[in-house]
């Protein structure tokens, strides 16, 4: 600690570096209609992964559980869940805050697509006004009573994960990723970013595992021999599930039905999430 250390570890710069640092100190109040239980971030090292997929599924099998189930899409620059959920509504709000998107099922939903005039536009802003719209999804948005509150990340290490862990009171994360090589080292990152954070890492899903056959049920593993055993081992965590190349999947994203999915691969991810 520096001899002219103030203890608002918010506005300084050397804080993570520093012994007296406490990361609650940068936790962000939700809205005071908002009753959030658990929050769980769903992460990745690399887009393209299926990230999102897994949040939306994971969100629509808790729902399917009996709890109230939401989603914050953090991905700011490339938000999925509005499509995924065939949500077209503009938020609205009052003088107590902002009012989530609800789904056909009953899942609250809040993304940057739900602000802009048109979905199409490009949010073209710097990293310091992503971060802060993040923290007005919690802080502004009325989420009232939630079970389980996913957040759907952007790739990679940048403000916003770092935002995420740091405002709001993460219980644990879901890593995403996918067969090929080049993962284990972007799934290191992922999980070293929340241990630095003391965020505990919940376990591991893979896309992209293996394409079943319809017509003689033979699995092919596309993208070679599944890597996410020895990553789990490597790294003292649980494989969660495993998602196959599935067509019914895709379409039901690109049609806005993904509520209406069928399919137990996130059975071992229900389960776990709902033992916190």
């Amino acid at each position: 600690m520096a001899e002219n250390c103030t203890h608002d570890c918010e506005n300084c710069p050397s804080a993570q570096g520093c012994g007296e640092f406490d990361p609650k100190s940068l936790l962000e109040e939700a809205n005071k209609l908002s009753n959030v239980k658990k929050v769980i971030a769903v992460v990745s090292g690399k887009g393209g992964v299926g990230k999102s997929l897994v949040t939306s599924l994971m969100a629509v099998s808790m729902q399917r559980g009996g709890h109230a189930a939401a989603i914050m899409d953090a991905d700011v620059t490339g938000p999925s869940i509005p499509k995924a959920f065939g949500i077209n509504d503009k938020a609205e709000g009052c003088e107590d805050g902002i009012f989530p998107i609800t789904s056909a099922t009953g899942i609250k939903t809040i993304s940057v697509n739900n602000l802009l005039e048109n979905d199409t536009d490009p949010v073209l802003w710097r990293g310091p006004i992503i971060a802060g719209l993040i923290k007005q999804f919690w802080t502004d948005v009325i989420w009232g009573d939630v079970d389980y509150l996913f957040v759907d990340m952007p790739p990679g290490t940048g403000d916003v994960p770092l935002t995420v862990f740091q405002s709001l009171p993460v219980d644990g994360i879901i890593v995403v990723t996918s067969p090929q090589d080049l993962v284990r080292v972007v799934v290191a990152k992922a999980i070293k970013m929340a241990e630095m954070m003391n965020v505990p890492v919940l376990g591991i899903v893979e896309n992209y595992s293996y394409f079943k056959c319809p017509e003689c049920g033979t699995e092919t593993q596309i993208f070679g021999p599944s890597k996410v055993d020895g990553i789990a081992e490597e790294f003292g965590i649980d494989v969660l599930g495993k998602l196959p190349i599935d067509p019914k999947l895709a379409a039901g994203c690109d049609r806005g039905l993904i509520e209406f999915f069928e399919g137990d691969w996130l059975e071992d991810a229900v389960k776990k999430v709902g033992s916190l």
